[in-house]
């Protein structure tokens, strides 16, 4: 099964990016995956920002599609992952 990449796409001063950078650094732990931070400001970043009109940082896509906007969904972002019982979000 190959490695999933989680994209973040993340805003200056954003209580929720900081969040779920947090969130995924915990369960990077468990589950093998590969985030890539990218700022909102980039030309990466306001390429996606483009495509994907989000409301609220972070925009979060997985495997470049489309996963959340604002805060993350733990509980939906570990079961897409498919950790399993063992792994329990915070």
């Amino acid at each position: 099964m190959p490695i999933p990449t989680v994209t973040v796409v993340h805003a200056p001063a954003c209580h929720s990016c900081a969040d779920a950078q947090a969130a995924l650094n915990h369960l990077g732990r468990e589950v093998p995956m590969r985030v890539e931070l990218v700022a909102a400001d980039s030309d990466t970043g306001e390429a996606l920002v483009g495509i994907h009109r989000p409301s609220v940082f972070p925009l979060v896509l997985v495997d470049g599609a489309f996963f959340s906007q604002g805060r993350l969904p733990r509980r939906k972002l570990w079961a897409l992952l498919g950790s399993g019982p063992a792994v329990s979000p915070r």
